[in-house]
């Protein structure tokens, strides 16, 4: 049974003030969620008597002085006490993806601004709470105006492991590389752009440096060719071998002895490997050449990743490397990959589950 009492009469303000009081009391033990779950439009209501009328205006001339900065919390750099889940090493964290525009030398001797996306990251120790990441930021402004070498960019990583006293740091800077590129054929120039990554690890005093590019090429299955000129000899009949847009990702470490690795070098090291690349200017000749040097270049995954292979090894410059290939098939719904390793900077056994996803190029 419910029993509903009804008010004789409208609370007066004496009322209305004591429930007030009774519902401050309340809220100074009870949670700012528990006060939300009772009404969130109670929180201001419930607020203590004393509390201050806050401006709402924007002061414009407000002026942060040394002492004021001084002042202001910084729970990034708090006490151990208030880390949050386990006590635990963290090997990366920093900051993904801010971008500003880098001058690069190319191999001719010009410099070239491209725009390029930079990921900084340090270790945090167990008992560190977490770092200010804008310092990573800040760090790499000091040195954005200088034509960007690997020396530059160890200049970058110092400076921001002492202002955020970290052991281990990296640094990644992506960009769009261009090239410019002759037709096969009618004497056509355009420019090729070249996803390109320059990548500093330094963990427990070793220092790495690294050249990730994506090389776009065409693959002509050496199986589709065949089984196509067996039903033109047999039984005269029309077919075309398959063939598909492919990427590999050409991982490098570079040695510190001995000539510079260029870009454009390592360009040319898989244009050598692999000669059927993707191709900017074409005129009907340009394209008749290049179905020639696919039937010439017929190319399973396999033998793409053991071609890059014996490029790498005849370069001096360089060390440890990475092949990852992904050929996407025009004859299966799915894509034919392999991934190649030479060295312990690159072995692994576990691959990021969305890696081939990557290697997917549009143009």
């Amino acid at each position: 049974m419910n029993i509903v009492t009804e008010m004789s009469e409208t609370p007066d303000r004496s009322a209305a003030e004591a429930a007030l009081a009774t519902l401050r009391a309340w809220a100074e033990t009870a949670t700012p969620a528990e006060i939300a779950a009772l009404d969130p439009a109670m929180a201001r209501m419930i607020a203590p008597a004393d509390y201050p009328e806050l401006s709402r205006a924007y002061p414009e001339d407000f002026t942060a002085g040394d002492n004021y900065r001084a002042s202001l919390p910084d729970l990034q750099n708090g006490p151990s006490s208030l880390i949050r889940g386990a006590q635990q090493l963290i090997q990366h964290v920093g900051i993904s993806n801010f971008r500003l525009p880098i001058r690069y030398r190319s191999r001719e001797g010009g410099d070239m601004r491209l725009e390029t996306s930079v990921t900084g990251s340090v270790s945090l120790d167990a008992e560190k709470k977490g770092i200010n990441m804008s310092r990573i930021m800040r760090s790499f402004y000091r040195h954005a105006e200088a034509t960007f070498s690997f020396e530059v960019i160890e200049a970058a990583l110092d400076d921001y492991k002492t202002d955020l006293e970290s052991l281990d740091a990296r640094i990644q800077m992506r960009f769009s590389f261009p090239m410019k590129i002759a037709s096969l054929r009618s004497g056509l120039t355009g420019y090729q752009y070249y996803d390109i990554a320059l990548e500093l690890v330094e963990q427990d005093g070793e220092r790495k440096k690294i050249v990730h590019l994506d090389y776009v090429y065409s693959s002509t299955c050496p199986c589709s060719l065949e089984l196509s000129e067996h039903a033109r000899e047999t039984r005269g009949q029309l077919a075309t071998p398959h063939s598909q847009r492919s990427v590999a990702r050409i991982s490098v470490e570079t040695q510190d002895e001995g000539d510079c690795l260029w870009f454009e070098d390592l360009i040319e090291i898989c244009r050598r490997a692999v000669p059927t690349e993707t191709q900017v200017m074409v005129k009907r000749e340009d394209e008749q050449a290049f179905a020639e040097l696919n039937a010439a270049n017929p190319i399973f995954v396999e033998d793409a990743a053991r071609l890059f292979c014996e490029q790498l090894l005849a370069d001096g410059r360089v060390g440890d490397f990475r092949i990852v290939a992904s050929h996407q098939e025009s004859l299966h719904s799915h894509d034919a990959i392999s991934v190649l390793t030479q060295g312990e900077t690159f072995a692994a056994q576990s691959i990021d589950p969305k890696l081939f996803n990557t290697l997917f190029h549009v143009g």
